[in-house]
């Protein structure tokens, strides 16, 4: 009888843990359940790919001169980036005319990512202004981000049709034109634009 009572037991406790272990995992399954907003190993790549081509993009334009002749496409009587629309920021691209936004199109656009161009500038006092030049809607928590510099000189023209032999300085010196930048470099250099590109996909 005692042999019968605990082999009972026995079989009593081996039920009860097996209901804890079973427990347990699926406690444990529940809180690591993976959603569709969950990060993953496979989203880090793809945010990591996104970072990289960003600063590639970037790096291309710099060395290239692309992104010198973006950031001095600027109107200086209508005061804005775009030479010939109706509003002051580019609704979702650049216009065609210039090479970097050929190649955000090529490497973005075209592959459904979207992207957020901002230029800022220094100012008196060691402060940034930024502005937003393209717009395709408000980043993902995804989105990933890059930045470059550019300077500009005294002697730097702009590239919007018409206005190609306008110096900067002789800009800053009118009365009737302007620059989005101020002059607040010494010697020949300008002011020192940094451009940021967001990039997140669609």
């Amino acid at each position: 009888m005692v042999a019968v009572d605990r082999a009972q037991a026995h079989t009593l406790e081996a039920f009860v843990a097996a209901l804890l272990i079973v427990g347990a995992l699926m406690f444990a399954l529940q809180a690591t359940a993976v959603t569709p907003l969950s990060a993953s190993t496979s989203s880090q790549h793809i945010e990591n790919q996104q970072r990289t081509a960003a600063n590639d993009v970037l790096a291309t334009g710099a060395a290239n001169g692309d992104l010198t002749e973006f950031v001095l496409h600027w109107n200086p009587e209508e005061e804005r980036f775009n030479g010939s629309g109706e509003t002051e920021q580019y609704p979702n691209r650049l216009p065609e005319e210039l090479a970097f936004g050929d190649t955000l199109e090529a490497t973005f656009g075209s592959h459904r990512i979207a992207y957020n161009v901002y230029v800022a500038h220094h100012r008196e006092g060691r402060t940034m202004s930024a502005q937003r030049v393209v717009y395709m809607g408000s980043p993902s928590d995804n989105a990933v981000s890059a930045t470059r510099s550019v300077a500009l000189y005294n002697d730097s023209t702009l590239t919007v049709d018409g206005y190609e032999n306008r110096t900067l300085e002789a800009v800053g010196s009118s009365a009737d034109e302007s620059f989005y930048a101020e002059n607040v470099a010494p010697d020949e250099l300008y002011n020192l634009v940094e451009v940021r590109l967001v990039v997140w996909r669609m």
